[in-house]
């Protein structure tokens, strides 16, 4: 089995299409004003953005996007304007991740996890 895309909820796709094209995706399917699709610089997963006319209540979808140079990112990212909830900070299960939400308060993750992501040290055997 292979991940093949993720798909969020948006209340307006194309400013949320503007929103992910500065992040670094690729857009790779237009069919605004309603459904979007991008691919990443790397990987063969794709992410998608659907029209919604309500946000789903509780918890959010929380997208992580994996970078080796996580901090050179983030820096880049500041100076396009990002505003960030969370800086690169190491955590306590290995990974170094920064925060911050889209346009529709879904919260997004990049980290650099390395050999940790699939193979910390207290994986399951």
């Amino acid at each position: 089995m292979n991940l093949n895309q993720i798909t969020i909820p948006s209340l307006d796709v194309e400013k949320a299409t503007e929103f992910y094209k500065k992040l670094g995706l690729i857009l790779i399917v237009d069919a605004l004003p309603r459904y979007v699709r991008f691919e990443l610089p790397e990987g063969d997963a794709t992410f998608s953005i659907q029209q919604v006319d309500e946000l789903p209540k509780g918890n959010r979808i929380a997208v992580y996007f994996e970078n080796e140079e996580l901090d050179k990112v983030v820096e880049e990212l500041q100076q396009k304007g990002f505003q960030f909830d969370l800086l690169p900070t190491n955590q306590p299960w290995l990974w170094r991740e920064a925060r911050l939400k889209d346009l529709d308060g879904n919260p997004i993750i990049l980290y650099k996890a390395g050999g940790n992501r699939k193979n910390p040290p207290w994986r399951i055997n």
